[in-house]
């Protein structure tokens, strides 16, 4: 059975790009917050990121320029790489900082780090279900700034080693 599109013509045929590449990596330490008074002790992993776009074939035989994607993203990690991750919107967990040092204070904790250690991202656990939730929100905002129509799908996994990984897709509506 097949489908039209909602002005009555065929959908259009989508390919899938997965970027995979060596360098789409950051290595980072983190824990994870179970609760108000659970948490993981302080370790790291050197994380792998894999980006897939569903999209629609041109009729020069590809896509888009994806190179640009592979750019934006190790951009984008780079800044996450040899760093400790905080969640800074977790509920359990407050950060407080000082002219040298950040402090992470949870449950009856005070976990000091030098500023230049730490990156506090717009998170509420640091784990690669929300690493990957934000590497997609950057991706979707770039797709819609730029108006790439062909673009269907975009999912953003990230892996803390092998056999385990988190996704996050977008759906154009």
């Amino acid at each position: 059975m097949s489908s039209m599109s909602p002005n009555g013509s065929p959908p259009p045929s989508l390919t899938v790009i997965d970027l995979y590449k060596e360098d789409m990596k950051f290595s980072a330490g983190h824990f994870t917050i179970f609760s108000a008074t659970e948490r993981e002790n302080l370790h790291g992993h050197n994380f792998r990121v894999k980006i897939t776009l569903e999209c629609e074939m041109a009729e020069n035989g590809m896509c888009f320029d994806y190179g640009i994607y592979k750019r934006l993203i190790r951009a984008f990690l780079k800044n996450w790489d040899e760093i400790t991750i905080l969640p800074g919107l977790s509920p359990f967990l407050r950060i407080e900082t000082d002219d040298t040092y950040l402090y992470a204070l949870f449950d009856h904790e005070r976990i000091t780090f030098l500023k230049r250690d730490v990156l506090v991202l717009p998170i509420i656990n640091a784990t690669v279900e929300e690493f990957a939730r934000l590497i997609l929100a950057t991706l979707v905002q770039h797709v819609e700034a730029n108006l790439i129509q062909g673009i269907h799908a975009v999912t953003s996994t990230v892996f803390s080693g092998p056999g385990q990984s988190a996704s996050f897709t977008w759906r154009r509506l």
